[in-house]
């Protein structure tokens, strides 16, 4: 970046611990570390996984503050929220960072002191449209609230798809003329170095909770017994709410840690992803640079990011699905062809790139504010707050 006084130094960021925006936001802190940025990074949802914690060793200088309040999306989250809420604050205040960046929304609400950013990596109301079909019930009301109030407070909106955005604007409102100015698209990204095909191996490969209607794992197990390949899931089968849901005809391979998937994608062949929703799908990225052909979920994120270097099939067609794995266990060709199109598309979404992304966007946000400091209303603002002052002052004496 060409302005030294518009770079920043150090960053603020949430994260929760329950599904891949850990993930992604330890490899932006990654990321922004070569450009001189450091990263405090504060945790929500639970505790941090012994593979976790290892992550966050791994980037040099990254802070780490911990907690386990409920997610805005959780049932009846809103007291931990508050808590939680309350908590950033303090952590602001004792890092003094130059920008505040928010993997959730309700948080975008506070009065932080550095200009702040919101990303949209999912949501409970778009979820539900896309997964169970209709408006989410009454019992979301609060958390439509508190996501209308987070993203008009920020001072700019990202998200990893224009699909994504385009979900915000349809389940949330239209967005005013400043918020649309700061809405912006920055693909999420994975290191090819820690992703790489191996000798490939007669398998299919899934990814993800098997409880999880988005993910449809579901319709793996529906067409299972019909191909000659085993299908092989990586993830948990407990719900949160309690209770196991295994698939019987689906090999499962359990919770596996980041290099135990690496390892299981770099030998697959095939990799299904059936999805209902998935604003952009980090899974599917790390199994197209190790190599593997993709079948996926027809809907418009997936389509955005990998274009013509995927098979897509309706996730509610059991029987196309059938078809498309069956077309690429029987035509080796086929398969490698698709799987070369695929790494070379997921070879422009590195980290470097969405690094720069959001340096870009942090620097547009503190000329902003440089901006606001000297406009008239803002020394306005200033001369009135001084003379209240000395007023104050004059009185006290």
């Amino acid at each position: 970046m060409g302005d030294a006084l518009h770079e920043p130094g150090s960053v603020l960021m949430t994260a929760d611990t329950v599904g891949g925006v850990f993930s992604y936001a330890v490899e932006l802190a990654r990321a922004l570390v070569e450009h001189g940025v450091r990263t405090s990074l504060a945790t929500m949802g639970g505790p941090l996984s012994a593979a976790q914690r290892e992550a966050v060793g791994r980037v040099p200088g990254l802070a780490l503050f911990e907690s386990s309040f409920r997610l805005e999306w959780m049932d009846d989250p809103w007291d931990d929220v508050a808590r939680a809420g309350e908590w950033l604050l303090d952590i602001e205040e004792r890092v003094r960072p130059d920008v505040v960046h928010l993997n959730g929304y309700a948080h975008g609400a506070l009065g932080f002191r550095a200009p702040k950013l919101v990303v949209a990596h999912s949501c409970v109301v778009s979820w539900w449209a896309a997964v169970l079909g209709g408006e989410a019930p009454p019992q979301y009301a609060r958390y439509r609230r508190e996501v209308a109030n987070g993203l008009a407070a920020a001072s700019a909106i990202v998200a990893p798809t224009q699909a994504m955005l385009d979900a915000l604007r349809r389940h949330h409102g239209a967005l005013s003329p400043f918020q649309r100015a700061r809405a912006v698209v920055i693909p999420n990204a994975a290191d090819p170095e820690r992703f790489a095909p191996q000798p490939k191996e007669d398998f299919i490969l899934a990814v993800g909770r098997l409880w999880d209607q988005a993910k449809n794992v579901a319709a793996l197990g529906e067409v299972a017994p019909h191909l000659p390949w085993p299908i092989r899931v990586a993830g948990s089968d407990i719900h949160p709410g309690g209770g196991a849901r295994p698939i019987p005809s689906l090999e499962h391979l359990g919770v596996l840690s980041p290099s135990g998937v690496a390892a299981a994608l770099a030998r697959a062949s095939i990799y299904a992803h059936p999805a209902r929703y998935e604003p952009f799908g980090l899974s599917v990225l790390e199994a197209a640079l190790s190599g593997c052909a993709l079948v996926l979920g027809d809907i418009p994120s997936l389509r955005e990011v990998w274009r013509d270097a995927a098979l897509y099939v309706d996730p509610g067609d059991a029987d196309a699905l059938r078809r498309a794995l069956r077309s690429l266990i029987d035509a080796p060709g086929a398969r490698r062809e698709l799987a070369s199109r695929a790494r070379a598309r997921a070879l422009d979404f590195a980290p470097r790139r969405m690094a720069r992304g959001y340096l870009h966007l942090y620097g547009d946000l503190l000329r902003g504010r440089s901006d606001a400091r000297r406009s008239p209303a803002y020394e306005g603002a200033r001369g009135a707050a001084r003379d209240a002052a000395i007023a104050a002052a004059a009185g006290g004496e």
